[in-house]
């Protein structure tokens, strides 16, 4: 098991929790991470660049001029791609740019990054978090007595509406759930806020 400290609402260290070595201290593995966070940002990609071909465009059908005598360039017709309003040489067509990677290499990366943070000191791990108002300022004292105030991930068991709405205008702060953390989000985001009853549910999920 691993030690992670606790921290109270004013920022203080008030007690230690044991978290699964196997999700907060495993091994670096840069290569299983990119091939990650390439899946979750292909997946993320919508494809839908499109442009036409020169048999795909308006126009066409005669030879702009004889082929001889003109001093001109010859021309078969007005859709080549060197012409104004012309096809598009090798143009983007729509794709689906997804490929799959195991669920098990998906879940290694996000212990790996896990374990990064938890490394360098960039996770705070909470009782709770209760705020006397739902506001921002109030979120945003809670998040600078964890000296986060910057860049953090709020990591919660289920979304609460009220922490989500008192951060969501705070920039380069996001709240999630454990269920929904992927590698994007953590290397994103320099801090990690976790409460303490969700260590529990990222081991689960994501051994």
């Amino acid at each position: 098991m691993t030690k992670l400290n606790v921290y109270s609402t004013n920022g203080k260290v008030s007690g230690e929790i044991s978290a699964s070595k196997e999700v907060f201290s495993a091994e670096p593995n840069t290569h299983i991470v990119n091939e990650t966070l390439n899946w979750l940002l292909a997946s993320g990609r919508q494809g839908s660049a499109c442009a036409k071909t020169r048999a795909e465009v308006s126009g066409g059908g005669k030879k702009p001029w004889k082929q001889k005598g003109t001093g001109r360039a010859r021309i078969g017709d007005n859709r080549a791609p060197h012409w104004r309003h012309g096809g598009v040489v090798f143009p983007p067509k729509p794709r689906d740019y997804y490929f799959s990677l195991p669920i098990k290499i998906r879940k290694a990366a996000i212990r790996i990054v896990l374990s990064g943070k938890a490394e360098a000191g960039k996770i705070k791990i909470v009782e709770k978090i209760e705020l006397p108002a739902v506001k921002t300022k109030e979120m945003a004292k809670f998040l600078k007595n964890l000296g986060v105030e910057n860049n953090a991930l709020v990591v919660l068991p289920k979304i609460s509406a009220e922490i989500h709405r008192a951060a969501s205008n705070i920039r380069g702060v996001k709240v999630t759930e454990c269920k929904a953390l992927n590698v994007y989000d953590i290397l994103k985001h320099e801090n990690l806020v976790i409460t303490k009853d969700s260590i529990p549910v990222i081991e689960e999920a994501f051994i």
